[in-house]
């Protein structure tokens, strides 16, 4: 099922308000939720999937499975349709009073966040170019999170703070913080490559000890 999604000024706040008020019948599918939430619905599932890495070391394995899933995701940020999921997951049927209740209790969180969060420097996020561009970003973030280095201090922290940066700064439309989630991606482009520059040291010193 292919799903469109239309380029919104909207707050996170009134993407959730639109699709509690749409949801109908007793049951719900994650399809069907994702699409009255929009394109907002899949940020916040990015930023949902960091959460497990925003400590120094994360557990192994998981960056690849989280990774995977943020850059299916990802991909339908930037292609602005429903991403591939897998069925079971997908049309899976929840309860939607229960669920309802759920997200009104979750959306007035989301509005005391979107007091500090706000839109600025919207050329940034404003214009469905942009989106698409920070769309790749996320991507390129999701490939950085599922680098098999969990046991190495903050190789998975840090591209998960870029994902979590650039979803939020994506959803509320704040330019500033998606920027922030840009020198993330940056910073850990930095750390990799100190990484891999101690790790041909060490290699090349290993070499001359045993070679001389």
């Amino acid at each position: 099922m292919s799903i469109e999604f239309a380029d919104t000024r909207e707050s996170l706040y009134q993407a959730l308000t639109r699709a509690i008020d749409s949801i109908e019948g007793s049951t719900i599918t994650l399809r069907k939720l994702l699409a009255l939430v929009g394109e907002h619905g899949l940020l916040f599932l990015c930023a949902l999937l960091t959460i497990p890495f925003l400590i120094p070391v994360s557990i192994p394995g998981v960056s690849t499975v989280f990774g995977a899933a943020i850059i299916l995701v990802s991909v339908g940020i930037t292609t602005n349709r429903m991403p591939w999921l897998p069925d079971r997951i997908m049309d899976k049927e929840m309860d939607a009073v229960k669920l309802s209740g759920i997200l009104r209790r979750g959306a007035e969180v989301v509005a005391k966040v979107e007091t500090y969060i706000r839109p600025r420097a919207q050329a940034i996020t404003g214009s469905g170019l942009a989106s698409r561009i920070n769309g790749l970003a996320l991507i390129f973030a999701g490939v950085l999170l599922m680098a098999p280095l969990g046991l190495v201090p903050f190789s998975n922290t840090l591209p998960a703070f870029a994902i979590l940066l650039l979803a939020v700064g994506m959803s509320q439309r704040d330019g500033l913080v998606v920027l922030a989630g840009y020198a993330m991606i940056v910073a850990t482009l930095i750390y990799f490559g100190v990484l891999a520059w101690l790790a041909f040291a060490a290699g090349q010193g290993l070499a001359g000890f045993f070679g001389g």
